[in-house]
């Protein structure tokens, strides 16, 4: 497997230095189309084009948000080449993977999820509605060296919209079926003029839900509110100085935990096939729900001292997430676990995170420049987790019922990083870029009340890149990059099986090119990697004691692509799409515990070695288009046409089970005057039925598969004013 992997990455990189000589000769065609707009993005901490940094980024401006109707997170993953989003359990729990780095519960992101400035330190953090954005901005591959120990599989930079110094507002909503129903507003002006500028805006959505539990008769994907407020203020006191403060605040309550029974081991005929595929409702006797809030504050103090601009950014978050939910997932007409009868269960976890970092970049205007910065984080999270007996299917037993498993661990994080990065541009033409950061990381974990009960252990990680950069004209740029990545390890909770998971370390190399050809009017991206991942980190359920697990692999390697293109056909007509594969193989287990463990849970563990790591989807292909037909009057009716297929997704490690090829399918047709825009729009248009998690009975610890629905189709209808 490695040697084909080597063979098909040097193909692409023969394909790459093909292109790069054969593109400047294509000669453009007239079609009246101008150049492409200019995207400015601040993946490295400096302004710069979109297609001048080296490394492969995908970018999405305030017009790409609007006109794609993103409301959350998960719209633009489907947009993005090798980059997946699933919905799993809690409101607010999801699985991200990128490049086959997986997104894992009480763990460190595989991404570096950053607001405003501001790292989101928690993987609860980045499911979120997105409302006044003004761009978002994916880098695929590690960025440890700036970035740091969240960004083992890339980073994700959000920026809302800043206050402005004219007085300038919007609302809108919208209505869609499951009776959804969804607001947003927004207000910005000066306080004092020049000096002072505010922004408020938010958000609000609830639903009756589509996804119908058919013992209890209920849809169980209900939201029944989910509302945000965000509020910026800009100082700017003196002529190089400004300070943004920042504070938002989310509250929500929503089904939970609506997973389905796929097979049972009491049935006839168990494992006779992949049962990942076989799409079944919810039949639980208890609904479960979520309920919680989060709130951020931050504070960002920028001076330009001439040779660099200085940035001091403090953050801080309060996280809460509570859930209810059956724990045999059946009822009373079931039997699942046999003498044990109805059982339910519930957690309670509270994280507050505090930040600073401090770094100085250089100016932009010399040949050399360079960045470099300190970053200090505390982490405190507190989680309660019972499995009870359910009596009465109420939400109360968990506070007074039965309790038959009852966990509760304090955990507290001290986390620091220096680092910092140098540029050299040698000629016009060539630079190099190096770049290193180490990073430490100390966990404790306690169980409160308990004396002795303390265990600490510390992480750390010096975190190298390089990268060479050749702009073969002044529209098409050539790099190689060596690049690292680090995610911490941690504990899992008091008395489980696995008591802890190592660190995961990530070594990549990658090969990229970006061009534009034909005026400025086709943009063309192409990125090759292959990375080697130490101690993989992997999650599962142990449902027979309530546990969440974190567990590594001693070697997984990765290899792939990610491509990406933008044809402006003419003004009104343009064209776009990305194409993304990802191939990973298990090496080698390499613990001892977990082998055993999986031996006694009945995975041949032999099957593991040769197989794709879990949550892995080989080809994430999205295509699209937009036409723009002015009708007079300052009208304009836009049509757009989204495709997304998801290939093969191989959910644990042996691979037994493997959802099938998805197609998504998405619409949007739009009249938009100067100021008002109203649409109508439908995803998941063929009504694909497909489940977004799935978890084998070999990885959860029940004597049954379960698996978590995926949203089926929706549509709806939006207006917007702006003033």
């Amino acid at each position: 497997m490695k040697q084909e992997a080597r063979k098909a990455y040097l193909s692409l990189t023969t394909a790459v230095s093909a292109l790069a000589m054969a593109l400047p000769a294509a000669q453009a065609q007239d079609t009246g189309a101008g150049p492409a707009d200019v995207i400015t993005v601040t993946a490295q901490f400096r302004e710069q084009s979109l297609q001048e940094v080296p490394t492969a980024v995908t970018a999405f401006t305030v017009s790409d948000i609007e006109d794609a109707g993103m409301k959350s997170t998960e719209d633009f993953a489907a947009l993005t080449p090798n980059l997946t989003f699933d919905d799993s359990f809690t409101y607010l729990n999801s699985f991200v993977v990128i490049r086959g780095v997986t997104q894992i519960n009480n763990a460190d992101s595989p991404v570096a999820i950053i607001v405003d400035g501001v790292p989101q330190n928690n993987q609860k953090q980045f499911k979120m509605p997105l409302f006044d954005v003004q761009q978002i901005e994916v880098l695929k591959g590690p960025q440890g060296s700036l970035y740091g120990r969240n960004a083992i599989g890339g980073a994700i930079n959000i920026v809302t919209k800043q206050p402005t110094n004219e007085f300038e507002g919007f609302i809108g909503g919208g209505v869609e079926n499951g009776v959804g129903y969804r607001a947003q507003a927004g207000v910005s002006g000066p306080i004092v003029e020049e000096t002072v500028l505010f922004r408020l805006s938010g958000s609000y959505y609830e639903t009756d839900g589509l996804i119908e539990n058919t013992y209890i008769g209920e849809d169980v994907d209900n939201v029944d509110h989910d509302y945000s407020i965000r509020g910026k203020v800009a100082i700017f006191p003196a002529e190089n100085i400004s300070i943004d403060l920042r504070a938002s605040y989310n509250n929500f309550k929503a089904g939970s935990s609506y997973d389905t029974i796929v097979n049972s081991l009491l049935n006839p005929g168990f494992r006779s096939g992949n049962d990942a595929n076989d799409i079944l409702p919810p039949t639980s006797n208890f609904a479960g729900f979520t309920t919680g809030d989060v709130f951020d504050a931050s504070g960002k103090f920028e001076a330009d001292f001439g040779f660099a601009t200085a940035t001091y950014i403090l953050g801080y978050t309060d996280l809460n997430e509570d859930y209810r939910a059956d724990l045999d997932f059946s009822n009373p007409t079931q039997d699942t676990f046999g003498p044990f009868g109805e059982l339910g269960q519930g957690q309670n976890l509270d994280v507050s995170l505090l930040s600073h970092e401090l770094r100085f970049v250089s100016r932009d205007d010399q040949a050399f420049r360079w960045i470099i910065g300190a970053y200090y984080l505390d982490t405190e999270r507190d989680l309660l987790t019972r499995a009870f007996i359910d009596v009465d299917n109420t939400p109360e037993q968990f506070d007074s019922g039965i309790v038959i498993i009852d966990r509760n661990e304090a955990n507290d994080n001290t986390a620091w990083a220096i680092f910092g990065q140098a540029e050299l541009d040698f000629t016009d033409r060539l630079t190099l870029q190096l770049g290193g950061r180490y990073d430490e990381d100390e966990r404790k974990q306690e169980i409160p009340g308990v004396t002795g009960s303390e265990r600490s252990a510390t992480f750390d990680s010096f975190q190298p890149k390089a990268t060479l950069s050749y702009d073969f004209t002044d529209a098409m740029l050539g790099y190689f990059t060596y690049s690292t990545g680090f995610r911490s390890g941690g504990f899992n909770a008091p008395g489980v099986v696995l008591p802890d998971f190592e660190d995961e370390t990530l070594t990549n190399f990658e090969i990229g090119l970006k061009s534009q050809f034909w005026d400025q009017r086709v943009t063309f991206n192409l990125a090759g990697f292959m990375s080697e991942s130490e101690d993989f980190q992997f999650f599962f359920v142990d449902a027979t004691t309530a546990s969440q697990i974190i567990s590594n692999l001693a070697e997984v390697d990765l290899w792939g692509f990610d491509a990406d293109f933008k044809i402006r056909a003419s003004d009104q007509f343009t064209i776009y799409g990305g194409v993304g594969y990802t191939d990973s193989e298990i090496k080698d287990i390499g613990n001892p515990a977990l082998e055993a463990y999986l031996t006694a849970s009945g995975v041949n563990t032999a099957s593991v070695i040769g197989a794709h790591s879990p949550r892995t989807t080989d080809w994430n292909i999205n295509f699209g288009a937009q036409l723009v037909q002015p009708v007079g009057n300052s009208l304009n009716v836009v049509l757009r046409a989204d495709y997304e297929y998801q290939g093969d997704k191989y959910w644990q490690l042996d691979n037994m089970d493997v959802r099938s090829p998805i197609h998504l399918v998405g619409l949007r047709a739009s009249l938009e005057g100067e100021r008002w825009s109203a649409s109508l729009w439908t995803k998941n248009l063929l009504d694909e039925k497909y489940y977004a998690d799935f978890n084998p009975f070999e990885y959860s610890g029940a004597p049954f598969d379960l698996a978590f629905q995926a949203k089926p189709r929706t549509y709806g209808f939006d207006v917007k004013f702006n003033y």
